[in-house]
């Protein structure tokens, strides 16, 4: 079952073992595999005829990017990397949804080997061509971001939203009832965060990491994650820790101070509220649509004492 769906999905029949894949794109051994692992790709045996077309020319057009000086090794290791872990995810999360397609549709497990092979005939060239037309457009809009920055440290504004107890509520409800909880949460936080022209860096499962432009935006995010939550059923109540300042952006990813305070405030705030650090608040004084509370001093660790302020609508 498992050749004939990577077959169905591959849409190409396996010809070559690792050395010959490495030996018609020109490099060594230790090159191609360096490459095939930043995919994410387990090494296989040296005698397996696991490879294609497909991965011949994947490591040819590597290697052709390295060639002509548009990347570096590093660099170009570190977009296979980007696109190995973005597919990786991508990936399962729609075999899982293909599965709970045929779990509704109550197909028998003894007919799941060709269920399987017909959606992959259905599905792969039309999710091929959406996935190509929704990177562009996160290209696109990504190069517009840092286009006119130098590389390193950039200000944003950084928010960190948190579900209040869900570890232990995850020991009182099922294994369904968790996953659609978590969904819900994931797919409605994401809504309110690109409406509000924020971008949404991560999610895992109880918290979403988030970032905007303004200290403003990311204040309306944070207090439409709180409402928007707080209205749904089941769901426990939501914090947002919230701060603004230089952060480092990396493989997708934000890191540095700023990043760890708005994370540490999050653990301090109260269920169903905002908190924002010092210089949050500086930027948001003045605005008619906040109003911001000064809270007692708090020892946040790592950073030392600070007052945070309470955000709410005026």
């Amino acid at each position: 079952m498992t050749d004939d769906l990577a077959g169905a999905f591959l849409r190409q029949h396996r010809r070559y073992t690792s050395h010959q894949v490495a030996a018609m794109a020109g490099i060594p051994m230790y090159r191609a595999r360096r490459f095939w692992r930043a995919f994410g790709f387990a090494n296989v045996a040296d005698d397996a005829v696991e490879f294609t077309d497909a991965d011949v020319e994947a490591l040819r057009t590597l290697v052709g990017l390295v060639r002509d000086g548009t990347y570096d090794e590093e660099h170009a290791l570190l977009v296979t990397r980007s696109l190995g872990r973005a597919s990786a995810r991508l990936a399962e999360s729609q075999a899982v949804l293909g599965a709970e397609a045929l779990d509704q549709a109550g197909v028998p497990l003894s007919e799941r080997p060709a269920a399987w092979r017909r959606r992959a005939d259905r599905v792969v060239p039309d999710l091929e061509r959406l996935l190509v037309y929704a990177w562009r457009r996160q290209l696109a809009a990504a190069a517009g971001r840092v286009a006119d920055q130098e590389t390193g440290t950039v200000q944003l504004a950084v928010g960190f939203a948190d579900l209040v107890g869900f570890t232990r509520l995850s020991r009182q409800i099922s294994e369904t009832e968790l996953a659609r909880l978590v969904e819900r949460f994931e797919s409605r936080s994401a809504d309110v965060v690109t409406s509000s022209a924020g971008r949404v860096v991560k999610t895992l499962g109880d918290s979403v990491l988030f970032v905007a432009d303004t200290a403003a935006s990311a204040a309306e995010i944070a207090l439409q994650l709180v409402e928007v939550h707080a209205r749904t059923r089941g769901m426990p109540p939501l914090r947002v820790g919230l701060a603004i300042g230089p952060v480092i952006g990396r493989m997708g990813d934000v890191f540095g101070t700023t990043v760890n305070l708005a994370s540490r405030l999050t653990s301090l705030a109260p269920a169903d509220a905002v908190l924002a650090g010092p210089t949050m608040a500086q930027e948001l004084d003045g605005q008619s649509a906040f109003t911001l509370r000064p809270v007692e001093r708090l020892t946040v660790r790592g950073l030392g004492e600070l007052v945070p302020y309470v955000i709410a609508r005026s």
